[in-house]
């Protein structure tokens, strides 16, 4: 401290044992904060910007990213809580919220003048011991197990909304995944469209086995509702283009002048005939209709062709559509009117346009094979809309690492319960000296969850606790009912957690937590200390 001071009188030291509580309080404060969000009874927290505009929410990766937070320990742990949450999906509040109990519970044996390294090793070995029991506690499910996976979005979705809503998009989530899982091959999540429309009740959110573009026509004439419609998808101009290069064109009639622009024409014309020679060829009967999306531009005269041939046809459409389309309505994307054959075209049985006052938006549905679907989420205000969209993306990777994992774990603090006892009964044992005692800790901290679950729930966190450790001793899986206070057989109840997330709060958390307590200088040297 002294060396330091002799090289810059002007620094901030702040010594062992200050260094250390308050790396514990920073962590403290920041599990008091979010605590009150955890389970389907926790609140939920308003955050106000600079500018009046209003978010709720009581997502944890949404309020860590939105909040302003000062403390450097605070920070570190908040990125760490974030970037559970881009690995897996969920799980950010609980990280915090382990690594909090972990600070705390050494915060008591600080005090009695352990040495934090003899802390430190103890969580090592609660943590291998740890995992393995993870994998020892975890229950297989099947890839095509449609009911664990509902399971586990359902409670997924419970944690961050009102339950009437999260059991509708339950349901919602769990197909939307299911639709665009191909054999043998990734799950590719961003062929869930995730469309809004600031339009009627939550409760109207639905899954359109199809698309949803959140654009229309730009001809008042084209037709608006359409079944048995073959869809083109392209990627090719159908809009006057100026020359590449500088040039000039020069005449002395006006004659001259009219043949010009129409040779200029013509190329941009002479495609859009074939478009439509390809709608007349394939709609042979006048129950058969033909819609047109383009990648590029159309242009006013190209839109009135193809709206006198009875075409709808949508322009500038997103590159990400394009390939959704075709995963949809099958079919492939074209680059140029050579590839014009009746193979490249999809089917859809119903499009039809959706104006909501200056937006518009067209809906292809009743497609063959859906490989992409779109979830659209409708709702009266924009924070509505916000929060049910953040839920759907937690939901869909809730899904999504079920199927990946083939595993579940027991929900409502069950994995806790029993990892705990386990810690107790068998690795404090193998541990030696006082190592035992970094053990004992590591087992209070994994009560922490089913106790803030207890409180949130409006019950007693002590007398519930020891209610489900007997429980527990009797030989039973057992976890927190919060409706109730009492003990409830998660696997009965369908309450189950993702393992990743789990395995993953046990590999991260503890980490942090080992390197905060090894802390015994904090040093501000003219160099401001969130960027160092």
């Amino acid at each position: 401290m002294t060396s330091l001071k002799t090289l810059n009188p002007k620094a901030e030291v702040m010594g062992a044992s200050g260094a250390l509580f308050m790396n514990i309080n920073a962590a403290k404060g920041l599990r008091d904060v979010m605590k009150t969000n955890l389970g389907p009874k926790g609140t939920i927290k308003m955050l106000v910007g600079g500018s009046g505009d209003i978010k709720l929410s009581k997502d944890g990766n949404v309020l860590l990213r939105e909040m302003q937070i000062q403390n450097p320990t605070a920070v570190m742990i908040a990125r760490t809580a974030v970037a559970q949450d881009d690995t897996s999906g969920d799980g950010t509040t609980s990280t915090v919220l382990f690594i909090g109990e972990l600070m705390k519970q050494a915060e008591r044996y600080l005090a009695e003048g352990l040495h934090p390294r003899v802390i430190v090793d103890g969580y090592d070995l609660a943590r291998v011991a740890a995992l393995k029991f993870l994998d020892e506690f975890k229950q297989a499910v099947k890839p095509d197990d449609r009911e664990a996976a509902r399971c586990v979005a359902g409670t997924s979705l419970r944690t961050k909304l009102a339950e009437a809503m999260a059991s509708r998009l339950t349901d919602i989530v769990c197909d939307a995944v299911l639709t665009v899982r191909k054999p043998d091959e990734p799950i590719d999540l961003y062929m869930v469209e995730i469309m809004h429309m600031k339009h009627k009740l939550e409760s109207e959110t639905r899954l359109v086995k199809g698309l949803v573009l959140d654009h229309g026509s730009r001809h008042p004439d084209m037709p608006k509702h359409m079944r048995n419609c073959f869809v083109l998808t392209a990627n090719i101009s159908l809009e006057y283009e100026k020359s590449e290069v500088n040039s000039g064109f020069f005449y002395s009639s006006a004659e001259q002048r009219e043949r010009l622009v129409r040779a200029e024409r013509q190329v941009t014309d002479e495609r859009v005939q074939k478009v439509i020679d390809l709608k007349n060829k394939v709609c042979d009967t006048p129950d058969k209709t033909f819609m047109l999306i383009n990648q590029k531009g159309i242009d006013p005269m190209a839109l009135d062709m193809l709206a006198k041939a009875g075409i709808l046809g949508l322009r500038r459409a997103k590159r990400r559509n394009m390939e959704r389309l075709t995963l949809a309505c099958g079919g492939f994307a074209i680059n140029s009117v050579e590839e014009l054959v009746p193979e490249a075209l999809g089917y859809a049985e119903e499009v039809y346009e959706h104006v909501l006052g200056e937006e518009k938006y067209t809906f292809v549905e009743g497609v063959r094979n859906p490989h992409s679907c779109t979830i659209l989420i409708k709702g009266p205000a924009d924070h509505t809309l916000a929060q049910i969209k953040e839920a759907i993306r937690d939901g869909l990777r809730a899904v999504k690492n079920t199927l990946d994992d083939g595993a579940v774990v027991p929900g409502a603090g069950a994995f806790e319960i029993a990892c705990a006892q386990h810690l107790r009964s068998t690795t404090k044992k193998e541990a030696h000296g006082r190592t035992k005692l970094g053990v004992e800790a590591f087992a209070e901290a994994l009560l922490g969850t089913p106790k803030v679950l207890a409180e949130n729930s409006g019950f007693d966190a002590q007398d519930t606790i020891i209610a489900l450790q007997e429980e527990h001793e009797a030989g039973n899986v057992v976890g927190l009912d919060v409706d109730t206070g009492e003990a409830c057989d998660p696997t009965l109840a369908g309450i189950f957690d993702n393992y990743l997330v789990k395995k993953q709060i046990l590999q991260g958390a503890p980490v942090i937590a080992s390197q905060l307590l090894l802390v015994d200088e904090v040093m501000r040297a003219g160099v401001n200390m969130r960027k160092a």
